[in-house]
């Protein structure tokens, strides 16, 4: 089973893309906490992670390098509004998968979707290679 892990500081953000993933068939588990998020990953449970750009204070770029020491293989899509340029730089050198807008409304969803599809079909090739 495709297991998605959804880490996001805003309940109403959450529960929404909580719903629509697993109305697409992910096995969804949502954090709002730094523990809950490193322990989901630390028992290699999740594949892909949806990062929303603020989360327990910690700048993206941190977090993402600290994710990427728990689990190397870990696909990381960071959910944010528009991020300023040297700081979309800095996330991208962490090793984030993809970079995908908020949606702001229900049909902005697609992007995201595709998103986490990709993914997915890429932690798949990478685990029949081995």
């Amino acid at each position: 089973m495709k297991e998605l892990l959804i880490a996001e500081k805003d309940p109403d953000t959450r529960q929404r893309m909580a719903e629509l993933f697993s109305s697409e068939g992910y096995s969804v588990t949502v954090a709002d906490s730094l523990g809950k998020m490193i322990g989901s990953i630390l028992q290699k449970v999740s594949q892909v992670i949806l990062l929303g750009s603020k989360f327990d204070e910690l700048p993206p770029f941190d977090l993402i390098s600290i994710l990427k020491k728990c689990n190397r293989k870990l696909s990381i899509i960071l959910v944010s509004d528009e991020l300023p340029l040297p700081l979309m730089r800095k996330v991208r050198s962490a090793g984030i998968f993809y970079h995908a807008l908020k949606p702001a409304r229900p049909e902005d969803a697609e992007e995201i979707l595709q998103a986490v599809r990709c993914a997915f079909d890429r932690t798949m090739d990478s685990q029949a290679a081995h």
